[in-house]
């Protein structure tokens, strides 16, 4: 006599980006000006920065290398155009907002934020010397266990940082981590990151890059019809620590491969997590394990993971 299983209706979703609203959400944030006032007090005019060089493009803007000429100190200018699409300009504020509450020696300074008449924004930000762990990468080669655990201390101080304050980054990657010469690693692009304004907010929307999503953003109706940002960001810190180990995005077979949307999204809610390959550590396995739980609940906290062997080894 044949079975007949009842099928499960899947509900599985790609991130969609936003829609922008009829009406701008977000208040001015402060006056059209020319100038601004940085950290230490003293105030950053565009017209005292000088360009030496690009550092990077994308949707939002322009990234520069600049040189203060009164002070000769280096900065980072990212510049974002008055007139850019509403859905970038969304994000621009998000990220000012999010970088004005920010104070944390694992989260990228902001030195001062200025819009000029024009309606464009400039954010000055601390210059990282050798810019971010993708290129690390891609120029020096894998991380080695001590080094990724010193890496692990420094990305988890500061998402605890961030998600004691109610901040879910919603974007870890390596693009996304700025390193300097000294190994300093820092959280950078807020850009689609989440102030929840109660601690059981829900988190539901789809943003960020789809590699480094958890299981439940993918379907949330098997994990009760939400997810936990904050344990979000634990898988995809340790999916990050996993390709800066292997050389290579942790769902792929090697480097190079790029898997489609939909064979990437079965890999992630289908497949089993990703583990650290043979020959890795005890502590390096365990610590990986405790970020890529498929069940968000049982995923360990920033703060958790912070005690663990793994990194408490890597304390300076």
């Amino acid at each position: 006599m044949a079975v007949v299983r009842e099928r499960r209706q899947l509900n599985l979703r790609l991130p969609l980006p936003e829609l922008p609203d009829r009406r701008h959400r977000f208040p001015q944030l402060f006056p059209p000006s020319a100038a601004t006032t940085n950290t230490t007090g003293h105030s950053i005019s565009v017209s005292e920065l000088e360009k030496l060089q690009v550092l990077g493009h994308g949707n939002s803007g322009t990234v520069y290398k600049v040189r203060h000429r009164r002070t000769s100190n280096i900065y980072a200018l990212k510049v974002v155009k008055g007139d850019c699409d509403p859905i970038v300009r969304r994000q621009l504020h998000r990220e000012i907002d999010i970088l004005r509450r920010t104070d944390h020696p694992q989260v990228v300074c902001c030195h001062g934020i200025i819009e000029k008449p024009t309606g464009d924004f400039a954010i000055v930000m601390e210059y990282m010397d050798v810019g971010t762990l993708e290129t690390v990468l891609l120029t020096t080669g894998t991380l080695s266990e001590r080094t990724l655990a010193d890496v692990a201390r420094q990305v988890l101080s500061g998402l605890s940082y961030l998600h004691s304050h109610r901040i879910i980054h919603r974007d870890i990657k390596p693009s996304n981590l700025l390193v300097n010469q000294k190994m300093e690693v820092k959280i950078a692009d807020f850009g689609v990151s989440k102030i929840m304004g109660r601690t059981l907010d829900p988190c539901n929307s789809y943003v960020g890059t789809c590699a480094y999503m958890s299981p439940e953003r993918f379907d949330p109706d098997a994990y009760g019809g939400s997810y936990d940002g904050y344990a979000a960001d634990v898988w995809s810190l340790g999916l990050t620590l996993l390709e800066l180990y292997l050389g290579h995005f942790p769902l792929v077979s090697g480097p190079g491969e790029r898997p489609d949307w939909a064979t990437l999204m079965c890999a992630i809610c289908f497949g089993d997590p990703p583990s650290s390959p043979v020959g890795t550590s005890d502590e390096f396995r365990s610590f990986i394990e405790c970020c890529l739980q498929k069940e968000s609940s049982k995923r360990w906290s920033a703060h958790q993971l912070l005690s663990h062997p793994f990194v408490c080894h890597a304390i300076p």
